[in-house]
């Protein structure tokens, strides 16, 4: 009784308010933050940010790079730029660099990751021997491509010496050397589409692959309907790199044929050396760079918010 009669004349108990603590991790992000980003700001600033508006001022010019741009021609660069012959078949090579890419590099790719992603006796070496082409420099492999098309000393005149057949000129030839540059980009560049397929391929649980083979399914369902959708994320990931890469394709091609002959293999970028720096048309040149830019982030942005949003 006593101790009721305490507990009911007790003055009520003031409620204990909420205290947020802040996580160890939010109280040091503030100083990182501090030290790091003002930093990369001013580099991004530098060297992105303030090209980008020098070209699309210089674009605006009729400059040939020295001194300082007077002659304000508007968009006269742009409109002389989309009626240049050369240019258009630039955008044609850039086309169908990324046709290619994705219809037969990306294809080889995958289906050599299927044979080399499993663990067995020498696939090292055979994984190695796929990928030293993307690690040699876009130069020299241009140049040793150079030297195997030479139609008078070269690999493809010994051969064909030898099968007693003409020689062909492929990279004199106007209609057959954009084809000779596409054998050298696949060759080039498939080897790091491989690798990426085969890391997507050993991320993939083998009990899956287990499960289907006990429910009867061949190879190549088996393929069609667990590998490849499993491998969806890292095949968007392969064709990004493929788009983009095939826009800026330009050390390659240069020491492989200059953009000739008769600018048949030029690219957007090899148009832009050719024009803007060889020949000191720095406007023009200013306007193949902005609309290089233009059709990157268009497609990057589009790609990412289209068929990346939930990677």
């Amino acid at each position: 009784m006593t101790t009721t009669t305490a507990l009911a004349g007790a003055s009520p108990v003031a409620p204990v308010s909420k205290v947020k603590y802040k996580s160890p991790t939010a109280r040091g992000r503030l100083p990182v933050l501090v030290l790091f980003l003002p930093p990369a700001i001013l580099l991004f600033t530098l060297f992105v940010i303030l090209p980008m508006g020098e070209a699309a001022w210089y674009s605006l010019y009729r400059w040939n790079g020295y001194g300082t741009p007077t002659e304000f021609v508007g968009l006269r660069n742009f409109t002389v730029l989309f009626n240049n012959a050369a240019f258009s078949q630039a955008l044609i090579n850039n086309g169908l660099i990324i046709v290619v890419s994705l219809l037969a590099q990306i294809p080889l790719a995958i289906w050599l990751a299927m044979m080399l992603a499993h663990k067995l006796p020498g696939v090292v070496a055979f994984r190695l021997v796929f990928f030293l082409p993307y690690v040699l420099a876009d130069v020299a492999a241009g140049l040793i491509w150079r030297f195997v098309y030479d139609g008078d000393y070269g690999l493809l005149a010994a051969i064909a010496g030898f099968l007693g057949v003409e020689t062909p000129y492929v990279l004199a030839d106007r209609d057959y050397a954009i084809y000779a540059v596409l054998v050298v980009i696949i060759w080039k560049y498939f080897g790091f589409h491989m690798m990426l397929y085969i890391a997507g391929l050993q991320a993939i649980d083998k009990s899956v692959l287990e499960a289907a083979e006990i429910d009867g399914a061949t190879g190549w369902q088996k393929f069609r309907y667990v590998t490849l959708p499993l491998l969806s994320s890292t095949v968007r990931l392969s064709v990004f790199f493929a788009i983009i890469g095939s826009l800026q394709l330009f050390d390659l091609i240069m020491p492989l044929t200059g953009g000739g002959p008769s600018n048949s293999t030029q690219t957007m970028v090899t148009f832009l050396f050719t024009y803007g720096v060889t020949r000191m048309q720095v406007g023009l040149g200013s306007a193949v760079g902005v609309v290089l830019f233009v059709i990157c982030i268009t497609l990057a942005f589009g790609y990412k918010r289209i068929f990346m949003r939930h990677d």
